[in-house]
């Protein structure tokens, strides 16, 4: 008897249909034969799901048992196939009703015993029942408090192979799962580095502050210790909360690179890999593409300290994702576009030494030095970064003080609601992502909404000839001249907000 069930294969963060066939009661030696391009992880699954019919119960058919994992030319990995080949089994045999089989995709690794376990790619799983037309999707509890979280399609999570064939045969119900039952819509209660444990730096901490406003890529140039870093890991406290839809947009790619189960709380991303990161590491790839640091930054912070020590080839990769918001992976297996719109930020010494412009201490470096260590970060990848800014050390005396600086709290309100006036803004115009903020605005959205009069314009001509900056700066200025303007909760911009996003292009390298 031949029965047919519906599961997905991910490639990179999206899922194809595969539907896996299996013939039972056929002559010859009782004896399995997979085919359609299984690893070895899927070849393996025969072991698993044999004794998890046992434990649960059945048996295995005593003949020829032939599953097909279609479309042929596909390569299908992974557990994620255990329970539907279970399910195909069982209903081939007719000991389940196979007459809802087909309202539904299903996926799930099984224990021994016949336990659920989690499979990862659940999101991608979720979003392809949905444009299918599926009743619904069936996974792993802990799997499906993922897919809860796309709209429009009911998702049913289950702790055993034998709650499911219960389910199918009419004698148990699984109720569906609600999105306020997902644990993934959690907040962060836990502490958070607080800008007012900064101590002066009103510069960088301005600077900080427009570039997470509007979204914008920043770098950081100062003497060690000057507080850069500790800037940086304070970013998440002044960043808004990710939309639903933002939200969604991350958790699908950390599903879909297995990483989902390490963090479930309902924040924005904030990754920081270290200057020895290989070129895969970063940006993603492997035999089967998975998802980069870039990838896991996206709707997020990709925080890069000591920026002139990452090897040149890893800093190249950022330049599509910083003008595109995506990266394109293409190998042996395939080729897969990955979202990758984060914002970046960037920590350097302004020389090897570090001490460059120190008013107390000397630089040790000759001129060679010092050019052949800005010389590693290519001009077009300065040019993708909005704001330069410069950060001085700070005298002991003012480290000696008690004064508190404004807090966390303070900045993230104006944060927030120039992040309402932008939301406001957009809210009619099309983005490829579901983050809108002014760093995406493309070259007509720029026209639309930055419109400078001729005074401002012979400014900006006469800053951009002065400083030598490229065309690309042009779009850079105007859209940060539109933050510091919504900051400001200004409808026009002024002279002195293109002034200060002039300023912040002054310091380039």
């Amino acid at each position: 008897m031949l029965s047919c069930i519906y599961s997905g294969a991910l490639n990179g963060v999206e899922a194809s249909l595969v539907e896996i066939e299996v013939n039972s009661g056929e002559k010859g030696e009782p004896r399995i034969f997979m085919v359609g391009l299984p690893d070895v992880a899927v070849k393996e699954s025969a072991d698993r799901v044999s004794s998890a019919l046992a434990n649960s119960g059945f048996s295995m058919p005593k003949s020829r048992l032939t599953i097909n994992l279609a479309p042929g030319d596909m390569r299908k990995e992974g557990p994620l196939y255990d329970l539907p080949i279970a399910l195909g089994i069982l209903a081939s045999t007719g000991i389940i009703d196979s007459s809802k089989l087909s309202d539904y995709i299903i996926a799930g690794e099984l224990s021994l015993s016949g336990d659920l376990r989690w499979v990862s790619g659940s999101i991608s799983l979720a979003l392809l029942a949905r444009s299918l037309g599926k009743k619904g999707l069936i996974l792993p509890v802990e799997s499906a408090n993922e897919a809860v979280l796309v709209s429009g399609i009911e998702v049913l999570g289950a702790t055993s192979l034998k709650q499911i064939c219960n389910f199918f045969n009419g004698q148990e119900e699984i109720v569906p799962l609600k999105i306020s039952d997902s644990p993934f819509m959690t907040k962060d209660d836990s502490y958070m580095p607080d800008f007012a444990d900064v101590k002066g730096q009103e510069n960088v901490r301005r600077a900080v502050e427009v570039a997470v406003a509007g979204g914008h890529n920043i770098l950081m140039i100062g003497t060690p210790g000057a507080g850069k870093s500790m800037i940086a890991k304070r970013i998440p406290s002044i960043i808004p909360e990710p939309t639903l839809d933002e939200f969604l947009e991350i958790l699908g790619i950390y599903s879909a690179a297995g990483l989902s189960q390490s963090n479930k709380f309902f924040k924005r991303p904030f990754r920081s890999p270290h200057h020895t990161i290989s070129d895969v590491g970063l940006i993603g790839g492997g035999v089967i593409p998975k998802p980069g640091e870039i990838s896991l930054a996206h709707n997020g912070v990709l925080f890069l300290d000591e920026l002139p020590e990452f090897k040149r080839s890893v800093l190249e990769v950022l330049r599509q994702p910083l003008e595109d918001g995506l990266v394109s992976i293409s190998r042996s297996a395939g080729k897969i576009s990955i979202a990758s719109k984060f914002m970046l930020v960037a920590a350097m010494n302004p020389c090897p030494c570090g001490y460059l412009g120190d008013s107390k201490r000397t630089c040790r470096c000759s001129p060679t030095q010092i050019s052949n260590y800005r010389s590693r970060i290519s001009g077009p990848l300065l040019d993708r970064i909005d704001i330069h800014v410069e950060a001085q050390a700070l005298p002991l005396e003012a480290l000696g003080k008690n004064t508190q600086s404004e807090s966390s709290n303070s900045i993230r309100q104006r944060v927030i609601a120039a992040r309402e006036i932008q939301k406001s803004r957009f809210q009619n115009e099309k983005f490829s992502h579901a983050s809108k903020c002014n760093a995406s605005m493309n070259p007509k959205q720029i026209k639309k909404f930055c419109a400078l009069n001729e005074e401002q314009s012979s400014l900006l001509a006469s800053a951009m000839e002065e400083l030598n900056l490229s065309a690309r700066a042009w779009d850079k200025i105007l859209k940060v001249s539109r933050t510091i303007a919504d900051l400001d909760s200004s409808n026009s911009i002024q002279s002195h907000h293109l002034l200060e996003a002039i300023n912040y292009r002054a310091h380039a390298l």
